[in-house]
């Protein structure tokens, strides 16, 4: 590569684009390796999707979004504008174009080559964590057990066995409950909630906090964090430009785009693999009995989660333009499909209502890698960027510092073939 100096023939200095936690991850194993580092942000530090989530570290649940079930749900949701998968009937050319390709890869065989693929990052999501908080990322991250709660308890059977499926290496305890059990392991559940499947060995976060306690991590070992609209990535003479909008281009020998669903718009012309913002609505709401651990309501595909006092309440996946204004409709969803199942959540006094938009691509597998001489991309791990990010960032870092892809990494290159 044009520009890298050094023992190891990588680069010394790297712009990342993207101030979420993939792209502050990334920074920061760049950092760890003696890269110098520049991250910019049009709009600053976790002003997306690595604020609004639900804070799961949850390798035993973390499974790619292009299954069969998705595509059924899918089909049924067109005619339902409350359904939590909700795809607008409109004329949307790109919509049209990615939908058809991800409904083309809601093949058994296609979902399980990506669970395979993602089962690198699942395996290294706990452990990464572990080495950001070691050395000073100053952020809480609380070990749990997450109950998956349902009506039907032969479903909570059902996906118990499931689960065994997409497992790693890291096996968690899986305990079902009912009665007496459950409603001291979930003690908000309602009458209607039958059985709860307790899945042992995971985490949760703020992801706020984290991902601002991450930055200022990275500021401490030495990185600028600036906010500014990046409106081009290219190569030049010697290593990469970045050029920003009103304001001085920044140079250096490399640079990393992890913009998340606005990630094709800067470098996506020769990403093959198709890449759209699938938008999730989260709130907060107080409970009258605290939760000891978060609660998924896979019914409903609401994720419930102790925030602060209360809960962080996240769900739907809302195929729109990244854009768009937040939608009180799909709130109300939420509301209207949670509520029954969950007792002593004051729902009427919400607040810190969000929307934000995740990457998602057409195949269930991320975009990790070079796309050209100089330039990586990080990003499109739908909902699961949050938990993924730590491993992506230590990923790509050895990608770039040593310039070879690894064995682990080849199903994220950006430029595969379908």
């Amino acid at each position: 590569m044009s520009g890298r100096s050094g023992m190891d023939g990588g680069p010394r200095s790297v712009v990342v684009v993207g101030a979420g936690i993939v792209g502050l991850s990334t920074a920061w194993f760049l950092q760890d390796r003696g890269v110098d580092v520049t991250v910019v942000d049009r709009t600053g530090v976790a002003a997306g999707a690595s604020w609004g989530n639900a804070g799961w570290v949850s390798p035993a649940l973390t499974a790619p979004l292009n299954s069969p079930s998705v595509l059924r749900e899918g089909l049924r949701a067109m005619a339902d504008p409350a359904a939590a998968l909700h795809i607008p009937l409109r004329a949307d050319p790109v919509l049209a174009r990615f939908l058809v390709r991800f409904a083309a890869n809601c093949r058994p065989g296609v979902w399980q080559r990506a669970a395979r693929a993602n089962a690198v990052l699942n395996d290294e999501a706990l452990e990464t964590f572990d080495v950001l908080v070691a050395n000073g990322v100053d952020a809480p991250v609380t070990d749990t057990s997450i109950a998956v709660a349902f009506r039907d308890a032969d479903r909570a059977v059902a996906f118990r066995r499931e689960l065994d499926r997409i497992q790693g290496v890291h096996k968690p305890t899986v305990e079902v409950l009912a009665g007496a059990a459950l409603r001291t392991h979930v003690p908000i559940a309602s009458a209607q909630i039958a059985s709860v499947v307790a899945v042992s060995g995971q985490r949760f976060v703020d992801p706020g906090r984290f991902t601002h306690a991450l930055a200022r991590a990275v500021v401490e070992r030495g990185a600028t964090i600036r906010t500014g609209d990046v409106e081009r990535v290219l190569p030049v003479p010697g290593g990469v430009r970045v050029e920003v909008r009103a304001g001085e281009p920044l140079h250096a020998d490399a640079a990393v785009v992890a913009t998340g669903a606005w990630l094709t718009s800067l470098w996506g012309r020769r990403i093959r693999v198709g890449l759209h913002a699938g938008r999730g609505y989260s709130f907060s709401v107080p409970v009258d009995r605290p939760l000891p651990g978060p609660i998924y309501l896979p019914e409903a595909r609401v994720a419930c989660t102790p925030y602060r006092t209360g809960l962080r309440v996240a769900g739907t996946m809302e195929f729109r333009r990244p854009e768009e204004p937040l939608f009180r409709r799909r709130i109300e969803a939420i509301v209207a499909s949670a509520a029954p199942l969950l007792d002593g959540v004051r729902w009427q006094e919400r607040h810190a209502e969000w929307v934000g938009s995740r990457p998602v691509t057409d195949d269930g597998m991320p975009l990790i890698g070079q796309v050209d001489r100089g330039l990586y991309v990080a990003g499109g791990h739908g909902m699961w960027g949050l938990a993924h990010g730590p491993a992506t960032g230590r990923l790509l870092a050895e990608q770039i510092v040593t310039g070879k892809q690894t064995e682990a990494a080849r199903a994220f290159d950006p430029l595969r073939r379908r």
